[in-house]
């Protein structure tokens, strides 16, 4: 099967006064048709810019490299022009704040209605089907159509931001962060609704997100990303018999069902300065298991069993690491422990 995505070896540098900031680099992942892929890693680690990428909206003066083909079309150094017949018919963004993303002045349906029209030419009975139909979709009454985005809850504009992301049936959706500031409960019930329209229509999605648990219970791949660099991919493995520390560590630091005693971790340190990254594994700073290879030497991506690879020096102690990373003290730093 040809993979709808297909990124690899990708680089992205910002230009800042003090020098480049590489805010991704080197990471290669596919995205087959009809699959759902979780990006999932702490916040600056490069998982917002990988979705900007995709969509053509990057900053002015970023430095992109390596290669990145939706449906065999390269998109690195793609033109606007051509960006922008990608945008919403392709790849759509569902973004992190849905009141960012609408337009206070005009009502939510003339903003979705207005997709429509910038891409294809419709008769207005059809654009206005269609429209309802999503709305329907994702569990929102078609009267709201004529209301503004001030006049919809957090968790509402969300449900209608995704709405307006299918209403040019796209082969990707890539969500970024899409439960940001909503509470728990509106934030389940924003992922059961994507979970659903990844399940009946067979929607390829990215979700890009730093919560462990949404990733395990929706996505069929899962990448760990940490300082632009990804430490682990593959299916639900990952969690299951996670082989690279940083997995173990995130891992620890959620409970589980069957272990409500066991004290939950909290992984020392902060990521590294991305203009002045550490030479060798990029988390040997903060890992308990580091020696001093990983120091200077970049760890290989190694594959453990088919699809799940791991970026370790010493994945053949992945088991004995697990045990390991559920103990608190082996997190904690030595003047501490």
């Amino acid at each position: 099967m040809t993979a709808l995505l297909d990124v690899r070896n990708l680089s992205i540098g910002y230009r800042t006064s003090r020098g480049e900031a590489k805010a991704v680099d080197g990471i290669s992942f596919t995205i087959e048709p009809g699959e759902y892929l979780g990006l999932v890693g702490e916040s600056g680690c490069g998982k917002s810019t990988i979705a900007k990428a995709l969509l053509g909206i990057l900053p002015e003066g970023a430095r992109v490299s390596g290669t990145v083909k939706f449906k065999n079309t390269s998109l690195v150094n793609l033109s606007q022009a051509d960006f922008r017949k990608i945008r919403w018919t392709g790849i759509s963004l569902v973004p992190q704040s849905a009141m960012n993303g609408f337009d206070p002045v005009y009502t939510i349906g003339q903003q979705i209605r207005e997709a429509i029209e910038s891409h294809r030419q419709l008769p207005a009975a059809e654009r206005d089907r269609r429209v309802e139909e999503l709305f329907a979709l994702v569990g929102l009454s078609k009267v709201r159509l004529k209301d503004y985005p001030h006049q919809f809850s957090g968790g509402m504009r969300q449900r209608a931001m995704i709405a307006m992301s299918m209403v040019l049936d796209p082969a990707l959706i890539v969500a970024d962060e899409p439960t940001t500031g909503l509470d728990v409960i509106v934030q389940d019930q924003i992922m059961r609704r994507m979970k659903e329209i990844h399940e009946r229509l067979r929607k390829s999605m990215l979700l890009i997100t730093h919560d462990m648990a949404v990733v395990a219970e929706n996505c069929d791949k899962i990448a760990v990303m940490y300082a632009g660099r990804i430490m682990e991919y593959g299916d639900e493995r990952v969690f299951r018999e996670p082989h690279h520390p940083y997995t173990m560590g995130l891992c620890a630091a959620f409970p589980e069902f069957d272990d409500r005693r066991r004290e939950l971790i909290s992984i020392p340190g902060a990521p590294p300065d991305l203009l002045n990254p550490p030479t060798g594994c990029r988390f040997h700073q903060r890992c308990p298991f580091a020696t001093a290879q990983c120091a200077v030497e970049t760890p290989p991506e190694v594959e453990i069993s088919p699809g799940h690879v791991a970026a370790c020096h010493f994945v053949d102690r992945a088991g004995e690491f697990r045990k390991r990373s559920i103990n608190p003290e082996t997190w904690r730093p030595p003047q501490l422990a």
